[in-house]
């Protein structure tokens, strides 16, 4: 069981957007592949990934390559099983060159807080180092760091 689990409620829902954040701020590929069923199924841009190997594959490619990796995600929508989330990450390539990625997902749990369905939208944006908002130590974000809308992204 992964807890917060459905049915959510506004409360549980956000609750669970911010457990999902700060997972992947964590960047442990194989601790965030068990909030995800065994044969969850991933849309990520123009890339499909099903199962937790194939998810544990993905995210350790993508943290070798997306260098300074900070994120924050924000509730969008949420229904019974079902949250909708927006996000923006920062991090440079391996060439220096700083991202803002801007994302959307929509999550489908399974009845012990799993997630079974994880479709992603994401445009990235060329930033100078001077432009980067996201400014904490590696990790989880500070609770008092600004969230998405009060950034205004």
């Amino acid at each position: 069981m992964r807890p917060p689990l459905p049915p959510f409620t506004r409360e549980t829902a956000a609750e669970k957007v911010r457990l999902a954040e700060d997972g992947w701020n964590g960047r442990n590929a194989e601790k965030v592949s068990l909030a995800y069923t065994q044969d969850s199924k991933w849309r990520n841009r123009n890339q499909f990934v099903q199962g937790r190997d194939e998810i544990v594959q993905f995210l350790t490619t993508k943290w070798n390559t997306e260098l300074e990796y900070r994120l924050i995600k924000e509730l969008f929508a949420f229904d019974e099983n079902r949250i909708s989330v927006r996000y923006a990450y920062e991090y440079k390539n391996q060439q220096g060159q700083w991202y803002r990625a801007y994302g959307n997902e929509n999550w489908v749990f399974d009845e012990n807080g799993l997630m079974q369905e994880r479709h992603a939208s994401i445009n990235d944006l060329e930033i100078s180092e001077d432009d980067r908002l996201y400014h904490w130590p590696l990790g989880r974000r500070p609770d008092e760091h600004k969230s998405l809308s009060e950034l205004g992204l």
